[in-house]
């Protein structure tokens, strides 16, 4: 097997580290403004929702990742339980989702940067996305990223521990000081009051403000499975544990954003009249604590070039699982010997990422593409792992919740409600942007006979029909969420609710026996008998 060169010597705390990791990533040094911009003090709630969202969505592919402990598991699963066309489908959501968020948090750093004091920092950024130098500077830091994962997974393990270990303690050492300096409970009925814009704009917040970028990172253990000592365990701890220790400093760090806002910068226009380029640092300042700024331009680089190096890793392991399943030339699914690195994935990768840093060179532009892109990736977790259930009952499932049954739809519906939230135009151009992976799907399958591809169209229609059919949805829905208004408030959010739902049940039933399925069986099957062998013989 191509994978057969990844070593296991990551254990649940390294697994931990990788997923706290890229959660805490630039989404605590923009998110916080962001959310107050769109949803004012009710962005608290925004980030307690994208919580129980993603805890959902992730209990469902903890079963998944501990089912198939391979690496790139999150662009595999679909494969296994629809076959070519929806597994295809996920497998593209995802690569972009994660790839995206490399050049993501390169200009998250240099955005910050552009607040030094020095004339050459300030003209990396002209107050809405990099200029030619920020751009520039921002490529650098992608070289950075992935020649730090070029050389071995064990130092990436112990670099990304360290890193993660600061990436803690300078958020929530920010959140303690920002309220300990100020901390005016006023700013909550300021400006419009709690909820300024309604709870509408809460829930967009969810969709677009980077929030659904931030927990994002609980399935990047699940894309280093191949590398895990016992996966087993240390996944679905690993996956259910950084979510959590997530929240926690988030919601800490937007009380304490809302809370030291000066009154007189909300006098001019509201939450929504904000503009803070480095919003945090911004702040300290504001206060005159000036250690906890410079410690926060430090930060700026070290939190988010660390999740871009998680990023860089996880999306060659995906690249891999992608040519795994079928859809890449064979030199993306090699590993080298002596690193156990898939260097061609990772150059891969590395292109790609210099083109959506070219393309999308703010940070706000490109946590909206990679928030919509994740919600879609979400939606076949809940699909495969009941549908999963049904087709291979017999297959080890260390983690296996009685509860899943109703966990599973719910998240369904969890991920339909938000990528409504994300608003249309937004939603029609990410969907968009998924169908322009299917050329690639085409190159491969439709030169196979039609006997062959038929059960693989059959199983897949579903997840093509999602997608029409979520797109119509936003177009025709709540103005509040840029459609135009055929959908009365409350009732489009029921609809939506019920359409996925009702997607669900179409897509657990359209699931087969696909020959990926009956290849992973065997080669699991394999593998155990020799760890049972080795055990003996020891």
């Amino acid at each position: 097997m191509s994978g057969s060169n990844y070593r296991r010597s990551l254990g649940t705390v390294s697994l931990t580290a990788v997923g706290l990791g890229s959660i805490i990533g630039s989404g605590w040094l923009f998110g916080a403004a962001k959310a107050s911009h769109l949803a004012g003090p009710a962005a608290i709630f925004a980030w307690v929702i994208g919580a129980v969202v993603a805890l959902t969505i992730a209990l469902t592919y903890s079963e998944l990742g501990s089912m198939f402990p391979k690496a790139g598991g999150m662009v595999r699963y679909g494969q296994y339980s629809h076959g070519s066309l929806a597994g295809y489908l996920a497998a593209w959501a995802n690569w972009i989702a994660i790839v995206s968020v490399i050049p993501g948090e390169a200009t998250a750093s240099v955005t910050y940067m552009s607040s030094w004091k020095w004339s050459w920092a300030k003209g990396l950024y002209n107050g809405t996305e990099l200029t030619g130098s920020g751009v520039a500077l921002a490529s650098v830091l992608l070289l950075v990223y992935f020649a730090l994962n070029w050389w071995a997974i064990t130092l990436f393990a112990k670099t990304n521990t360290a890193i993660t270990v600061f990436k803690i303690v300078v958020p929530t050492l920010t959140a303690a000081t920002l309220m300990l300096s100020h901390f005016d409970t006023h700013n909550l009925s300021r400006a419009g009051g709690f909820a300024p814009h309604g709870w509408n704009a809460v829930f967009n917040a969810v969709a677009v403000s980077g929030i659904v970028w931030a927990y994002n990172g609980f399935q990047s253990p699940l894309n280093m499975a191949a590398e895990a000592r016992n996966p087993k365990k240390s996944l679905p701890r690993a996956v259910i544990s950084s979510i959590l220790i997530a929240l926690v400093i988030y919601v800490a760090l937007q009380i304490a954003f809302l809370m030291a806002v000066p009154a007189h910068d909300l006098a001019g226009g509201g939450w929504s009249a904000l503009n803070f380029k480095s919003p945090l640092a911004d702040l300290a300042i504001a206060w005159g604590i000036n250690w906890l700024a410079i410690l926060l331009y430090a930060d700026a680089f070290i939190s988010p070039s660390g999740t871009g190096m998680i990023y860089a890793a996880t999306t060659s392991r995906m690249i891999h699982g992608v040519q795994e399943n079928g859809h890449l030339p064979g030199v993306f699914g090699k590993v080298d010997p002596k690193t156990g690195v898939p260097r061609p994935a990772l150059l891969l990768n590395l292109v790609v990422a210099f083109a959506f840093l070219a393309v999308f060179r703010g940070w706000g532009s490109l946590a909206e593409i990679v928030s919509v892109a994740t919600v879609i990736s979400y939606i076949t977790g809940p699909v495969a792992v009941m549908s999963l259930r049904r087709l291979a009952p017999d297959m080890p499932r260390p983690v296996q919740l009685k509860s899943m049954p109703v966990i599973a739809p719910i998240a369904m519906v969890f991920g339909s409600l938000v990528l409504y939230w994300a608003k249309w135009p937004l939603t029609g151009k990410v969907i968009l942007l998924m169908a322009a992976g299917l050329p690639i799907w085409a190159f491969y399958e439709l030169r196979k006979p039609m006997s062959q591809l038929k059960p693989h169209l059959k199983a897949g229609v579903w997840m093509v029909a999602y997608l029409f059919v979520m797109a119509f949805v936003s177009y025709v829905g709540n103005k509040d969420y840029g459609g135009q208004g055929y959908l009365p408030e409350g009732w489009d959010l029921l609809i939506v609710a019920l359409i996925g739902l009702a997607f669900y049940f179409w897509g657990v039933r359209s699931a087969w026996h696909n020959p990926s399925l009956e290849a992973v069986r065997e080669e699991l099957k394999a593998a155990q008998e020799d760890a049972e062998r080795v055990s003996a013989s020891v």
